[in-house]
């Protein structure tokens, strides 16, 4: 899997502290805490038909961790999402889009780790691009990385920061053996996540996903299990061994980016028929459904 340029992001205009730039003078400062050490925290919003699909939990979890993280200035749930609005309207979006919001801890007057050298701050992006889901709905193929997912005494995965080397390193071995994506382990060997997502498996007609011991808390993992209660599916989040997933039925991927998507094949095993499953398809079928109908309007 590998994203592509979409040519209508060319002329983006990029919301930086309320500033709306081109694509080409969108620039921070190199003393900016995301520069200086990863300081910040992130997340990701998908746009349908000008409704933003839970955009008060994913706000929720942005202040979560700027608080976790001991920001001293946070901007209010009201300033971020005019700045959101104001970047879409700006940029004449309404459908398709894919935004990477971002908080950093701010500029510092100096390089350094220690957080008192920050005094501006903070600073907020809002990234807005034309990206339709990027998974190919036919099945994706998945490698286990020799990377593993740090638990609670080593980073709070519950953090949703910007320190994504972990993820990077594990996307790298992924692209050297021609996967898509690499499934992350805990430190126990138990199943965490991809590099990028969220994993189900399905195993005699009940879903199940693993815990949030080495995986953040994820917005479309938490839709996914809600639709399962709402529909009569059996579900249940448990400590999911690799061998599980090469054995499942059926599995499944989630997240902002990418909605979701099956997987077929994991460590060169097929998993079912090879093929998207029934009960991945009528999963599928009712997230639809539901960033329909819970989708909160920031355009109007």
């Amino acid at each position: 899997m590998k994203q592509s340029y979409d040519p209508r992001n060319a002329e983006l205009l990029i919301n930086i502290n309320g500033e709306l730039l081109p694509r080409a003078e969108a620039k921070i400062s190199v003393f900016d805490s995301l520069v200086q050490g990863g300081d910040g925290c992130w997340e990701g919003l998908r746009v349908y038909q000008g409704k933003i699909f839970r955009l008060s939990r994913h706000l929720e979890r942005l202040f979560h961790s700027a608080k976790a993280m001991g920001f001293e200035s946070i901007p209010t749930e009201a300033s971020i999402r005019q700045e959101i609005k104001r970047t879409l309207e700006a940029n004449d979006m309404h459908d398709g889009v894919h935004i990477r919001l971002t908080l950093s801890r701010g500029e510092k007057i100096t390089s350094g780790m220690d957080t008192r050298l920050n005094q501006a701050g903070p600073t907020l992006i809002v990234l807005a691009e034309h990206k339709p889901p990027v998974y190919d709905k036919q099945g994706l193929r998945l490698v286990t990385s020799s990377v593993r997912r740090s638990p609670p005494d080593c980073l709070d995965p519950k953090i949703h920061h910007n320190n994504l080397l972990p993820s990077i390193l594990a996307k790298m071995e992924a692209n050297a053996a021609g996967a898509d994506d690499a499934i992350m382990l805990d430190l126990r060997g138990f199943v965490a996540e991809t590099n990028a997502t969220h994993l189900f498996l399905v195993e005699k007609g009940a879903v199940k996903t693993s815990r949030t011991v080495a995986c953040p808390e994820g917005v479309t993992r938490a839709a996914i299990l809600q639709v399962c209660a709402d529909n009569g599916i059996p579900s249940e989040v448990t400590d999911l061994s690799l061998a599980e997933f090469h054995r499942a039925e059926e599995v499944f991927c989630t997240g902002t980016m990418g909605e979701l998507a099956s997987v077929v094949e994991i460590d060169g095993r097929r998993i079912g028929t090879g093929e998207v499953g029934t009960l991945t398809k009528r999963l599928s079928s009712l997230y639809v459904e539901l960033t329909t109908n819970e989708g909160e309007s920031v355009l109007e």
